[in-house]
Protein backbone atom coordinates (compact mmCIF):
# COMPACT_ATOMS: atom_id res chain seq x y z
CA UNK A 1 0.00 0.00 0.00
CA UNK A 2 2.96 1.94 1.16
CA UNK A 3 4.44 1.49 -2.80
CA UNK A 4 1.16 2.23 -4.42
CA UNK A 5 0.83 5.71 -2.74
CA UNK A 6 4.18 6.62 -3.30
CA UNK A 7 3.50 5.77 -6.90
CA UNK A 8 0.34 8.55 -6.60
CA UNK A 9 1.93 11.35 -5.34
CA UNK A 10 5.25 11.13 -8.29
CA UNK A 11 2.37 11.02 -10.84
CA UNK A 12 0.82 13.98 -9.29
CA UNK A 13 3.82 16.06 -8.98
CA UNK A 14 4.02 14.97 -12.55
CA UNK A 15 0.48 16.12 -13.92
CA UNK A 16 1.64 19.71 -11.74
CA UNK A 17 5.05 19.78 -13.54
CA UNK A 18 3.25 19.62 -16.98
CA UNK A 19 1.12 22.04 -15.68
CA UNK A 20 3.19 24.23 -15.33
CA UNK A 21 5.30 23.78 -18.50
CA UNK A 22 1.67 24.14 -20.71
CA UNK A 23 0.90 27.66 -18.89
CA UNK A 24 4.77 28.21 -19.77
CA UNK A 25 4.51 27.54 -23.09
CA UNK A 26 1.30 29.01 -23.66
CA UNK A 27 1.42 30.77 -27.12
CA UNK A 28 1.39 34.66 -26.70
CA UNK A 29 0.63 36.96 -29.73
CA UNK A 30 4.16 37.99 -31.17
CA UNK A 31 3.81 42.28 -31.22
CA UNK A 32 5.75 44.15 -34.07
CA UNK A 33 8.64 46.77 -32.77
CA UNK A 34 7.18 49.55 -34.76
CA UNK A 35 3.61 49.28 -34.53
CA UNK A 36 1.85 50.92 -37.37
CA UNK A 37 -0.02 54.47 -36.58
CA UNK A 38 -3.60 54.57 -36.78
CA UNK A 39 -5.47 57.03 -38.42
CA UNK A 40 -7.29 59.53 -36.10
CA UNK A 41 -10.34 58.82 -38.01
CA UNK A 42 -10.87 55.37 -38.14
CA UNK A 43 -11.59 53.90 -34.47
CA UNK A 44 -11.45 50.37 -33.77
CA UNK A 45 -14.38 49.28 -31.72
CA UNK A 46 -14.30 46.09 -29.94
CA UNK A 47 -17.16 43.10 -30.05
CA UNK A 48 -17.98 41.74 -26.52
CA UNK A 49 -17.91 38.19 -27.54
CA UNK A 50 -20.34 35.86 -26.07
CA UNK A 51 -18.65 33.10 -24.36
CA UNK A 52 -21.30 30.87 -24.85
CA UNK A 53 -21.16 30.78 -28.75
CA UNK A 54 -17.18 31.41 -29.24
CA UNK A 55 -15.53 28.59 -29.54
CA UNK A 56 -12.46 30.09 -29.22
CA UNK A 57 -13.22 31.74 -25.69
CA UNK A 58 -11.92 29.95 -22.87
CA UNK A 59 -12.79 29.14 -19.01
CA UNK A 60 -14.08 32.21 -17.61
CA UNK A 61 -13.00 32.26 -13.93
CA UNK A 62 -13.83 35.01 -11.23
CA UNK A 63 -11.07 36.78 -9.58
CA UNK A 64 -8.48 35.80 -11.72
CA UNK A 65 -7.99 39.33 -13.41
CA UNK A 66 -10.61 38.60 -16.32
CA UNK A 67 -8.58 35.79 -17.63
CA UNK A 68 -9.25 32.84 -19.13
CA UNK A 69 -8.51 29.28 -18.77
CA UNK A 70 -8.28 27.36 -22.66
CA UNK A 71 -10.04 24.34 -22.79
CA UNK A 72 -7.34 22.31 -23.83
CA UNK A 73 -5.05 22.70 -20.77
CA UNK A 74 -8.46 21.97 -18.59
CA UNK A 75 -8.77 18.54 -20.22
CA UNK A 76 -4.91 18.19 -20.32
CA UNK A 77 -5.26 18.49 -16.29
CA UNK A 78 -8.12 16.34 -15.76
CA UNK A 79 -6.92 13.53 -17.52
CA UNK A 80 -3.41 13.83 -15.70
CA UNK A 81 -5.20 13.64 -12.99
CA UNK A 82 -6.77 10.00 -13.73
CA UNK A 83 -3.29 8.64 -15.05
CA UNK A 84 -2.92 6.62 -11.78
CA UNK A 85 -6.43 5.45 -11.31
CA UNK A 86 -5.86 3.94 -14.99
CA UNK A 87 -2.51 2.92 -14.31
CA UNK A 88 -3.37 0.87 -10.86
CA UNK A 89 -6.75 -0.53 -12.29
CA UNK A 90 -6.35 -1.36 -15.77
CA UNK A 91 -2.67 -2.41 -16.21
CA UNK A 92 -0.86 -5.43 -14.26
CA UNK A 93 1.22 -2.41 -12.78
CA UNK A 94 -0.63 -3.61 -9.32
CA UNK A 95 0.50 -7.56 -9.61
CA UNK A 96 4.04 -6.91 -10.36
CA UNK A 97 4.48 -4.48 -7.53
CA UNK A 98 2.78 -6.77 -5.22
CA UNK A 99 4.73 -9.30 -6.06
CA UNK A 100 8.26 -7.45 -6.09
CA UNK A 101 7.40 -6.16 -2.57
CA UNK A 102 6.84 -9.68 -1.47
CA UNK A 103 9.72 -10.18 -2.66
CA UNK A 104 11.77 -7.88 -0.57
CA UNK A 105 10.04 -8.80 2.71
CA UNK A 106 10.92 -12.20 1.95
CA UNK A 107 14.81 -11.48 1.56
CA UNK A 108 14.76 -9.53 4.93
CA UNK A 109 15.68 -6.32 3.26
CA UNK A 110 13.48 -3.29 4.75
CA UNK A 111 15.03 -0.94 1.83
CA UNK A 112 17.18 -2.83 -1.04
CA UNK A 113 15.68 -2.33 -3.43
CA UNK A 114 14.55 0.83 -3.00
CA UNK A 115 10.38 2.01 -3.38
CA UNK A 116 11.93 4.10 -6.68
CA UNK A 117 13.66 0.94 -7.85
CA UNK A 118 10.22 -1.18 -7.67
CA UNK A 119 8.18 1.08 -8.92
CA UNK A 120 10.62 1.72 -11.75
CA UNK A 121 10.92 -1.86 -12.64
CA UNK A 122 6.96 -2.37 -12.29
CA UNK A 123 6.66 0.58 -15.13
CA UNK A 124 8.77 -0.64 -17.58
CA UNK A 125 7.55 -4.26 -17.02
CA UNK A 126 3.93 -3.13 -17.64
CA UNK A 127 5.19 -0.98 -20.39
CA UNK A 128 6.31 -4.29 -21.75
CA UNK A 129 3.06 -6.13 -21.73
CA UNK A 130 0.79 -3.39 -22.41
CA UNK A 131 2.90 -2.15 -26.12
CA UNK A 132 0.63 -4.28 -28.23
CA UNK A 133 -2.67 -2.95 -26.68
CA UNK A 134 -1.49 0.89 -26.93
CA UNK A 135 -0.33 -0.22 -30.41
CA UNK A 136 -4.06 -1.58 -31.67
CA UNK A 137 -5.59 1.60 -29.77
CA UNK A 138 -3.20 4.36 -31.94
CA UNK A 139 -4.62 2.13 -34.85
CA UNK A 140 -8.03 1.88 -34.54
CA UNK A 141 -8.36 4.95 -32.32
CA UNK A 142 -6.08 7.78 -32.41
CA UNK A 143 -4.78 7.70 -35.81
CA UNK A 144 -8.27 8.10 -37.62
CA UNK A 145 -8.82 10.56 -34.70
CA UNK A 146 -5.98 12.44 -36.11
CA UNK A 147 -7.25 12.05 -39.76
CA UNK A 148 -10.49 13.53 -38.96
CA UNK A 149 -12.66 9.99 -39.92
CA UNK A 150 -14.13 10.34 -36.61
CA UNK A 151 -14.96 12.13 -33.40
CA UNK A 152 -13.01 11.89 -30.16
CA UNK A 153 -16.25 10.05 -28.46
CA UNK A 154 -16.12 7.63 -31.44
CA UNK A 155 -12.41 6.91 -30.27
CA UNK A 156 -12.84 6.72 -27.17
CA UNK A 157 -15.12 3.62 -27.87
CA UNK A 158 -13.02 2.50 -30.34
CA UNK A 159 -10.03 2.23 -27.52
CA UNK A 160 -12.41 0.71 -25.02
CA UNK A 161 -12.34 -2.47 -26.96
CA UNK A 162 -8.88 -3.64 -26.83
CA UNK A 163 -8.54 -2.89 -22.93
CA UNK A 164 -11.74 -4.56 -22.06
CA UNK A 165 -9.93 -8.01 -24.25
CA UNK A 166 -7.12 -7.36 -21.85
CA UNK A 167 -9.09 -7.35 -18.75
CA UNK A 168 -11.47 -9.96 -19.43
CA UNK A 169 -8.80 -12.26 -19.96
CA UNK A 170 -7.49 -12.56 -17.07
CA UNK A 171 -10.36 -11.21 -15.00
CA UNK A 172 -12.05 -13.93 -12.64
CA UNK A 173 -16.01 -14.89 -13.49
CA UNK A 174 -16.12 -15.31 -9.47
CA UNK A 175 -15.59 -11.63 -9.60
CA UNK A 176 -17.58 -10.72 -12.16
CA UNK A 177 -20.47 -12.50 -10.74
CA UNK A 178 -19.95 -10.27 -7.44
CA UNK A 179 -19.47 -7.38 -8.85
CA UNK A 180 -22.54 -8.07 -11.29
CA UNK A 181 -25.06 -8.79 -8.42
CA UNK A 182 -23.64 -5.81 -6.43
CA UNK A 183 -24.29 -4.04 -9.39
CA UNK A 184 -27.52 -5.01 -9.61
CA UNK A 185 -27.42 -5.69 -13.43
CA UNK A 186 -28.60 -8.37 -15.35
CA UNK A 187 -26.31 -11.53 -15.95
CA UNK A 188 -24.35 -11.62 -18.97
CA UNK A 189 -24.40 -13.85 -21.67
CA UNK A 190 -20.93 -13.43 -22.37
CA UNK A 191 -17.93 -11.58 -21.46
CA UNK A 192 -17.87 -8.72 -24.08
CA UNK A 193 -21.62 -7.97 -22.43
CA UNK A 194 -19.47 -6.83 -19.28
CA UNK A 195 -19.91 -3.17 -18.29
CA UNK A 196 -16.64 -0.93 -17.90
CA UNK A 197 -18.14 -0.34 -14.34
CA UNK A 198 -18.59 -3.94 -13.21
CA UNK A 199 -15.56 -4.98 -15.15
CA UNK A 200 -12.98 -2.67 -13.77
CA UNK A 201 -13.55 -3.77 -9.89
CA UNK A 202 -14.08 -7.05 -10.78
CA UNK A 203 -10.63 -7.06 -12.75
CA UNK A 204 -8.50 -5.15 -9.88
CA UNK A 205 -9.56 -8.04 -7.49
CA UNK A 206 -8.81 -10.48 -9.25
CA UNK A 207 -5.26 -9.07 -9.88
CA UNK A 208 -4.73 -8.47 -5.93
CA UNK A 209 -5.41 -12.18 -5.61
CA UNK A 210 -3.21 -13.18 -8.66
CA UNK A 211 -0.48 -10.85 -6.57
CA UNK A 212 -0.71 -12.10 -2.87
CA UNK A 213 -0.65 -15.92 -4.66
CA UNK A 214 2.69 -15.42 -6.59
CA UNK A 215 3.73 -13.84 -3.45
CA UNK A 216 3.03 -16.27 -0.99
CA UNK A 217 4.29 -18.92 -3.27
CA UNK A 218 7.38 -17.17 -3.45
CA UNK A 219 7.78 -16.49 0.61
CA UNK A 220 7.67 -20.38 1.52
CA UNK A 221 11.30 -21.11 0.07
CA UNK A 222 12.60 -18.38 2.46
CA UNK A 223 10.24 -18.67 5.14
CA UNK A 224 11.72 -22.33 5.67
CA UNK A 225 15.32 -21.08 5.39
CA UNK A 226 14.16 -18.52 8.23
CA UNK A 227 13.19 -21.48 10.27
CA UNK A 228 16.10 -23.89 9.87
CA UNK A 229 18.04 -21.43 10.79
CA UNK A 230 15.89 -20.48 13.92
CA UNK A 231 16.36 -24.11 15.20
CA UNK A 232 19.77 -24.56 14.43
CA UNK A 233 20.87 -21.16 16.84
CA UNK A 234 18.40 -22.27 19.31
CA UNK A 235 19.85 -25.81 19.08
CA UNK A 236 23.44 -24.89 19.74
CA UNK A 237 22.55 -22.17 22.57
CA UNK A 238 23.26 -19.35 20.03
CA UNK A 239 19.98 -17.24 21.86
CA UNK A 240 22.24 -14.33 22.32
CA UNK A 241 22.40 -13.68 18.29
CA UNK A 242 19.69 -12.76 16.21
CA UNK A 243 18.86 -15.93 13.64
CA UNK A 244 17.93 -12.85 10.83
CA UNK A 245 21.94 -11.84 10.55
CA UNK A 246 22.16 -15.20 9.72
CA UNK A 247 19.57 -16.06 7.27
CA UNK A 248 19.40 -12.91 5.31
CA UNK A 249 23.25 -13.82 4.30
CA UNK A 250 21.88 -17.18 3.56
CA UNK A 251 18.84 -16.09 1.45
CA UNK A 252 20.55 -14.10 -0.59
CA UNK A 253 23.15 -16.13 -1.50
CA UNK A 254 20.23 -19.18 -2.65
CA UNK A 255 18.72 -15.75 -4.65
CA UNK A 256 21.62 -15.66 -6.55
CA UNK A 257 22.33 -19.07 -6.89
CA UNK A 258 19.33 -19.81 -8.77
CA UNK A 259 19.33 -16.64 -10.70
CA UNK A 260 16.44 -15.36 -8.81
CA UNK A 261 15.73 -11.84 -10.80
CA UNK A 262 16.12 -14.04 -13.81
CA UNK A 263 13.66 -16.80 -12.79
CA UNK A 264 11.02 -14.31 -11.32
CA UNK A 265 11.04 -11.82 -14.23
CA UNK A 266 10.66 -14.79 -16.52
CA UNK A 267 7.45 -16.37 -14.42
CA UNK A 268 5.89 -12.93 -14.13
CA UNK A 269 5.63 -12.41 -17.83
CA UNK A 270 4.99 -16.01 -18.85
CA UNK A 271 1.83 -15.66 -16.45
CA UNK A 272 0.20 -12.71 -18.37
CA UNK A 273 0.70 -14.96 -22.34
Amino acid sequence: MTLLLTVARLLMRLAMLLAILLAVTTPVTAQTSHPAPIAPEHRITKTPTNPATDPNAGLQIPGVGGGSVPWPIIVTLTALTLIPSILMCMTPFARLLIVFHFLRQALGLQTTPSNQTLIGLSLIMTFFLMQPVADQIYKDSFVPMQAGQITAIDAIGRAEDPMRHFMAHYVREKDVALFVELAKEPHPATMNDVSMRVLLPAYILSELKAGFQIGTVLFLPFLIVDIVVASITTSVGMMQLPPVVISTPLKLLLFLMVDGWHLLIGSLMRSFN
